[in-house]
């Protein structure tokens, strides 16, 4: 294609990868680069011999046309998921406000919330653009080319690496990770300054599963509803993974943490962390049955407090943008308009 453009997208979470396939789909060459194992981001899912949890974005909504039609390429990946009036409880546990019927339907991918963004991209994958377990450490001037933009890279094993030849840099990362990324790059300046008026909240989260429900004259533990928002000190929502599309049968929960107790107990040790997570699911649940496989999850980037205010950042001199959910909020929503806005800047 005449005037070819290379573009490094770093961050293959719905962000990244919104961004990503919109400058692949003009014809641009992208190279898109994720420090974990996959792409997905916190639309995360975790396999177990028990079934999977959604350990991440519980569900998502669909109020935006342009995230409307892209779904639309993916027809039967995402299912409504109806939550069985998602209820209110009080720290004890006590259902104090029943929800109305949701006013828009919850959607979740199948068979994991992380279907979504590993179809949109496959594309990448396909064509070798995307590479797993590389983690930037360092953004600088091409030695090569002063024009150009060469990322210092590290893998998991310690290996390092220099990819080079970019004519634009994207960041689809959290954003305490992009300001780092920026501020220890020592570039665009004034971008590291407005990324850092964000805020965002940490979450740890516990996943538990109990096959004993299983058993013949027991259909489930605990509950009749499949989900919940709760004033518990330590949790704010709760959520039956197996009333969910396509998961399998066996019961198991994900609860996550109230924001405020995720940041009291950021660095407690794990162990510690799941003994007082069941405590209080079993207060709000009434499940006090022992789970046969239990884990907790540590996101240290989770949700929104204060967001960017704008779509995106991107500085047209610099060729440097920045995009993710925190730009907006923090629905999977926000996510897919701020990487596609990205894209359609920097083209």
């Amino acid at each position: 294609m005449k005037n070819s453009q290379h573009f490094a997208v770093i961050g293959a979470g719905m962000a990244g990868v919104a961004c990503a396939r919109t400058l692949m789909q003009a014809g641009h060459q992208v190279t898109l680069l994720e420090k974990s194992r996959g792409a997905g981001g916190r639309m995360a899912t975790r396999s177990t011999e028990f079934g999977s949890f959604d350990h991440g974005t519980q569900y998502f909504t669909v109020r935006d046309a342009r995230f409307e039609l892209a779904l639309k390429t993916v027809p039967g990946l995402c299912r409504p998921w109806s939550a069985n009036a998602v209820r209110v409880l009080d720290p004890l546990g006590r259902v104090v406000a029943a929800a109305l019927p949701a006013r828009e339907p919850h959607w979740v991918a199948v068979p994991g919330m992380n279907a979504l963004v590993k179809r949109w991209a496959e594309p990448l994958q396909a064509a070798g653009r995307m590479l797993s377990e590389t983690r930037v450490v360092k953004i600088a001037r091409d030695a090569l080319n002063p024009q150009r933009w060469q990322l210092h890279t590290e893998g998991v094993d310690g290996e390092r690496h220099v990819y080079s030849g970019f004519d634009a840099v994207l960041l689809a990362m959290p954003a305490e990770q992009a300001h780092e990324l920026l501020r220890t790059s020592q570039l665009v300046e004034n971008l590291a300054q407005r990324i850092g008026e964000v805020e965002t909240a940490p979450c740890w989260t516990l996943m538990a599963a109990f096959p004993q429900a299983m058993q013949p004259g027991m259909n489930t533990l605990g509950p009749q509803w499949n989900a919940a928002r709760s004033t518990h000190h330590r949790i704010a929502w709760v959520a039956r993974e197996s009333s969910k599309p396509q998961r399998g049968p066996i019961e198991r929960w994900t609860v996550q943490a109230s924001k405020e107790w995720s940041l009291e107990h950021l660095e407690d040790d794990a162990e510690r962390v799941l003994g007082k997570m069941l405590k209080a699911f079993a207060e709000v649940t009434g499940i006090r049955a022992e789970p046969s496989y239990a884990t907790v999850h540590r996101w240290r980037y989770a949700q929104t407090v204060r967001p960017l205010g704008a779509s995106h950042l991107w500085h047209a001199h610099a060729r440097i943008g920045v995009c993710g959910d925190w730009c907006l909020g923090h629905r999977v929503e926000d996510a897919f308009i701020s990487g596609l806005e990205l894209a359609l800047a920097a083209l």
